[in-house]
């Protein structure tokens, strides 16, 4: 586990040294940006961009809570390939897909309802289409809300909490610890899942794979992406204009950046909290461009 990753082992300490010992300012058109877009939505937003190899990061409101909404399915799945790595669960077993299982957002599962799908197949339904009872399926497997939450415990993560299931877990009420995490604390754990910390290198690269076929992004960070780069991502979005995505991003030589952009608490409708995200994503992948011409990369 890189550093950031340990941090969430002993939080309280590990907030006091960012505090202290961050050398790491804001870099000025991505603070800008950031900066500009909650002015304009007159929101609250958390933004962490960091490269795990050398621990170089840039942050903003990267420790305080923000509702996870859909972006925890990754890691739902990153607990389900856990399993597959201890021999406890298998991707082919097939679940049965009831009526009575089917909630809003369901556009893979509400089609095979009365059939079967296997895990592999509810992980990617979960996490490229979003489709929530393919969530909540995935959830009963690993003990509900409750086993998610121990799941990111036992991994080190003692900040990333899931306390309901699909749907009611994207209220999102301003205050409610309930079904949130810290932008830190996601791509923490995202990055031991992608690394090979807590999952075999077949299941970090399956867990990749999803990530990278997600179809609901296009207008967002992956709108700027370079030419011969790689992004894997999941977006989220909840109550009180709740808005938020996790992404991986490769430059072509293979150097991993992690991100994080979450809003909440603004009345700005859908698509102007996606052309936040979109701007927002501009500018960070502007900074990795400095960053690697920096690094001598």
């Amino acid at each position: 586990m890189f550093p950031f990753h340990r941090q969430i082992r002993h939080a309280v300490s590990a907030l006091a040294c960012v505090a202290l010992l961050s050398t790491q300012a804001l870099a000025s058109d991505l603070a800008e940006t950031i900066h500009s877009w909650e002015t304009a939505l007159d929101a609250r937003l958390g933004v962490f961009l960091v490269h795990p190899a050398t621990g170089w990061e840039i942050a903003h409101n990267a420790d305080d809570r923000f509702p996870l909404n859909s972006t925890f399915k990754p890691l739902l799945c990153a607990a389900i390939l856990s399993q597959v790595d201890r021999g406890t669960e298998d991707l082919t077993a097939q679940i049965e897909i009831r009526r009575k299982d089917l909630v809003s957002h369901s556009p893979v599962t509400e089609r095979y309802i009365g059939t079967t799908r296997s895990l592999a197949q509810l992980c990617d339904a979960a996490i490229t289409r979003s489709d929530n009872t393919a969530a909540n399926l995935l959830l009963e497997r690993i003990g509900g809300p409750e086993g998610f939450t121990e799941y990111m415990q036992t991994s080190g993560d003692l900040i990333t909490r899931l306390d309901r299931w699909e749907t009611d877990l994207n209220s999102a009420t301003p205050g409610d610890p309930r079904d949130t995490a810290t932008p830190r604390s996601v791509l923490s754990t995202l990055h031991a899942a992608l690394s090979g910390t807590m999952l075999s290198g077949s299941s970090s690269a399956q867990l990749a794979d999803w990530m990278q076929r997600d179809q609901l992004a296009d207008d967002l960070i992956r709108a700027h992406l370079p030419e011969r780069w790689t992004i894997g991502d999941k977006t989220g979005a909840g109550g009180h204009g709740s808005r938020g995505i996790i992404a991986f991003l490769r430059d072509p030589q293979g150097h991993e950046y992690l991100a994080a952009i979450y809003i909440t608490e603004t009345n700005a409708d859908f698509s102007r909290r996606n052309q936040a995200i979109s701007d927002i994503g501009r500018a960070m992948i502007a900074e990795i461009r400095l960053h690697r011409g920096s690094a001598g990369g």
